[in-house]
C-alpha cells in the first residue's frame, strides 16, 4: 500500500483505491504540519489537484482525530465554488474521497429544486457545497444553519469576484462563525483577491508551489495566423488535424455559440454547446454526452465552462481572443490535466495580432506562431492516421471469413480498398481551404499580416514599379469626405491587402477609384464576401479597365428648376414671394459656408442613414 504521510487513514484508503501513487504539489503543500489550523491562500491552476488538496487540508479538522463522522446536523464545513458545474464536480470529488469517513455532503447550486435541497438540509449534513446566490438564499430563509462551521472553502476566488459575487461572499463570511478556518483558492491573487484575504482570513500562509508558478509544461501553445474572413474555417481545419478525444471551443457571446454550434452541427461534427442561457438540466446533458462519447466537441462561453472537468480533453480553441491573461490561463487549463499533453491553440486574425502578441506576452506565455492546417496538411494527417490504424492489425474472427473471402471473390482487393478509404472520408467533416497569410513577427522584415500594413509612405498617384493592377469603384467620395487616411486602413482590414498592394486612388464627388494589384484582386474580391461591402454598407464594384477620371459628375438639379434664361412662371404673389425668400436664404447659407475656413475642412467620413446628419454648427453672437 501506497504510503502517504499526514494523510488522515481513511482519506489514505481512498486514495489507494483511486489509482493515487502520488500527490501533486499543491495537495502536498496543504499536508504542512503548519497549516493544520490555519487559514490558506492558495495560487492553485486549474488541473493542479486542489479539489482532492482541500479534502485532504480539511480532513483533520473536520474528523479530530476519529474515523468517521457521526451523525449528521448542521453542516461542519462549507466549500463555495462560481458555478453549478463546479459546485457539483466538487461533490462529486468529496464524495468517493470521504467515501470511508460515512461523510454526508449536500449540494446548493441555482437552477436545481431548492426544496428537495431545503428537505436534504433539513436532515443534516457534514458538508454542504454551493454556489454563493443559492447559499445567500438559504441562509436568509433559515434553511442552512453555518453556526456550527469550522471551516470555508472558496474555490475559485478570482472567478467569483469576477462574476459580480462580492457581496454574497461578504455576507456569507460575515454569517459564519469567528473561529472558523478560511480557505481560499485562486489561480491567480490579484488586489481584490488579497483585500477579500485581509478582511476575512488571521495570519494566512501563502501558497503558491513552483509547478504553478510557471507556465504549464503540459500545454502546447499555438497562435494560429488567419485572414479576418477564415475564422470559422480554420477552426474546422483545426479540429479536424488533431482530431482530439474531447476538444472545447471558447467564444465571447451566446450568439457566437449559437452560430457556430449549428454550422458544425451541419459539417457532420458530434457537437454540444455549454452557454448561461441553457437551463441545469440541459447542460447536464450536453457535459454528459461529451463524457460518453456521443459529442466530441464541446462550444461554451467563459462563465459557462468554468471549473468543468472533461476527461480526455487534448485540445483547446480560442475562437475569440481571451479578455485578459487571467481568462486566457483558465481556458487553457481545462487541457494538459493529470499528466496528459494538450494543445490551445489560439485563432488570431491578422488585424489583432498585436492585441494577441500582448495578451501572451502578459499571460507570461510563449506560443508558437503559425498558420492554421491547410486542407492538404489536414488530409495528409487523416492518410496517415488510417495507414497506423490498429484495426489492421487485427485478424479477421471466425464469423467474418467466410464474408471477407466472399467479398475479395466478388470485388477483388482494389475495389475493397477503395470501398473502405470512401467509408472512412464519409464520417468526416471536409478541410476547408484558406487564404495564406504571413505569420512573421511584427517586431520585423515582412508584415503582410498587420491591416495597417508596411509602414512606407503611402503614395496617391500611380507607381512605377506598380505592374498589372485592376481597377475598383467605392461608394464614398469627396462628397462623404473620403480621404486616403482612413480608406486604406479600411481596405487593408477588410481586404486582406497591405500598402504595397494598393495603387493610386483617385477621388471623385460621390465615388473613390482604387487601384489593386492584379496578383491580389482575386484575394481582396474573397476577403470582402459576395455581398461586396466593406464596414459602414460601403459597396465595391470591380471595373472593367481604367476609368475615366475627366468625367463630370452628373448633376441632379432640384425639382422646378428651369434652364439658364428661362422665364419661372408663378401662379400668384405669394408663391412669388415664396420662391425669392427660399432662393436669398440658400444663398446667404452658400455664402456663409464659403466664408467659415472649417466648413471645407476634412473630417470624418459622412455617410447615409439614421443619425448621419451633419452637425449644426454653432455661431458666436459679436458684440459691439
Amino acid at each position: 500500500m501506497t504510503n502517504f504521510n499526514g494523510v488522515v487513514p481513511a482519506i489514505a484508503k481512498a486514495l489507494v483505491k483511486r489509482g493515487y501513487t502520488e500527490l501533486t504539489p499543491v495537495q502536498k503543500a496543504m499536508l504542512d504540519p503548519a497549516l493544520a489550523a490555519s487559514d490558506a491562500l492558495v495560487s492553485a491552476q486549474t488541473g493542479s489537484g486542489k479539489t482532492v488538496a482541500f479534502g485532504l487540508a480539511l480532513a483533520p479538522t473536520l474528523l479530530e482525530n476519529e474515523d468517521r463522522f457521526g451523525p449528521a446536523a448542521e453542516p461542519l464545513a462549507l466549500v463555495i465554488a462560481p458555478t453549478r458545474e463546479l459546485a457539483l464536480q466538487v461533490k462529486r470529488e468529496l464524495e468517493w474521497l470521504y467515501e470511508a469517513t460515512g461523510a454526508l455532503i449536500v449540494s446548493c447550486v441555482g437552477g436545481m429544486d431548492i426544496r428537495s435541497e431545503r428537505r436534504a438540509l433539513e436532515r443534516g449534513s457534514h458538508i454542504v457545497v454551493g454556489t454563493p446566490g443559492r447559499l445567500c438564499d438559504h441562509i436568509r430563509r433559515r434553511a442552512l444553519d453555518i453556526s456550527a462551521l469550522k471551516a470555508v472553502v472558496l474555490d475559485e476566488a478570482d472567478e467569483m469576484l469576477d462574476l459580480g459575487f462580492r457581496e454574497d461572499l461578504e455576507f456569507i463570511l460575515d454569517s459564519s462563525p469567528d473561529g472558523r478556518r478560511t480557505l481560499m483558492f485562486s489561480a491567480t491573487v490579484p488586489a481584490a483577491i488579497a483585500k477579500l484575504a485581509k478582511s476575512y482570513q488571521k495570519n494566512a500562509v501563502r501558497i503558491a508551489t513552483a509547478a504553478e508558478e510557471k507556465q504549464h509544461g503540459d500545454i502546447e501553445y499555438r497562435a494560429l495566423v488567419v485572414s479576418p474572413s477564415d475564422r470559422e474555417n480554420a477552426i474546422i481545419n483545426v479540429l479536424r488535424y488533431y482530431e482530439a478525444t474531447n476538444a472545447i471551443v471558447f467564444c465571447s457571446t451566446r450568439a457566437a455559440v449559437n452560430h457556430l454550434t449549428a454550422r458544425f452541427h451541419n459539417r457532420n461534427f458530434n457537437v454540444v454547446a455549454l452557454s448561461g442561457e441553457l437551463t441545469q438540466n440541459e447542460r447536464s446533458h450536453a457535459l454528459q454526452a461529451m463524457r460518453d462519447g456521443r459529442a466530441r466537441v464541446c462550444i461554451a462561453t467563459d462563465v459557462a465552462a468554468r471549473g468543468i472537468d472533461l476527461p480526455g480533453l487534448d485540445l483547446v480553441i480560442h475562437a475569440d481572443l481571451p479578455t485578459n491573461p487571467e481568462t486566457l490561463l483558465h481556458r487553457s487549463g481545462r487541457t494538459g490535466r493529470a499528466g496528459r499533453k494538450g494543445v490551445s491553440a489560439l485563432i488570431v486574425p491578422v488585424n489583432v495580432r498585436r492585441k494577441a502578441e500582448r495578451l501572451l506576452d502578459n499571460a507570461g506565455i510563449s506560443a508558437a506562431w503559425a498558420r492554421p492546417p491547410s486542407a492538404e496538411e489536414v488530409t495528409a494527417r487523416d492518410e496517415a492516421r488510417l495507414l497506423a490504424d490498429p484495426i489492421f492489425e487485427e485478424a479477421p474472427s471466425e464469423e467474418a471469413q467466410d464474408l471477407v473471402k466472399r467479398l475479395l471473390d466478388a470485388h477483388g482487393a482494389e475495389k475493397l480498398a477503395a470501398a473502405f478509404v470512401n467509408l472512412y472520408r464519409s464520417n468526416q467533416s471536409a478541410p476547408e481551404d484558406l487564404i495564406e497569410v504571413s505569420v512573421q513577427d511584427s517586431r520585423g522584415g515582412k508584415r503582410r499580416e498587420h491591416a495597417d500594413g508596411p509602414r512606407e509612405p503611402y503614395q496617391k498617384g500611380p507607381r512605377d514599379d506598380f505592374g498589372p493592377s485592376v481597377w475598383f469603384s467605392i461608394s464614398v467620395g469627396r462628397k462623404q469626405n473620403a480621404e486616403p487616411r482612413w480608406l486604406i486602413p479600411m481596405l487593408c482590414r477588410n481586404g486582406n491587402l497591405t500598402k504595397r498592394e494598393i495603387g493610386a486612388i483617385k477621388m471623385q464627388t460621390d465615388e473613390t477609384y482604387v487601384e489593386i494589384s492584379a496578383e491580389s484582386a482575386d484575394t481582396f474580391l474573397h476577403a470582402i464576401g459576395q455581398n461586396k461591402t466593406m464596414e459602414r454598407g460601403i459597396r465595391v464594384t470591380a471595373l472593367n479597365g481604367t476609368p475615366d477620371f475627366n468625367k463630370p459628375a452628373a448633376s441632379k438639379p432640384y425639382a422646378g428648376k428651369k434652364a439658364f434664361g428661362e422665364r419661372r412662371e408663378f401662379s400668384d404673389d405669394r408663391q412669388k414671394d415664396k420662391f425669392r425668400k427660399e432662393a436669398r436664404s440658400e444663398g446667404e447659407r452658400d455664402e456663409r459656408r464659403d466664408a467659415t475656413p472649417w466648413g471645407k475642412k476634412p473630417g470624418k467620413p459622412k455617410f447615409e442613414g439614421k443619425g448621419s446628419g451633419d452637425p449644426k454648427p454653432k455661431f458666436s453672437k459679436k458684440k459691439g
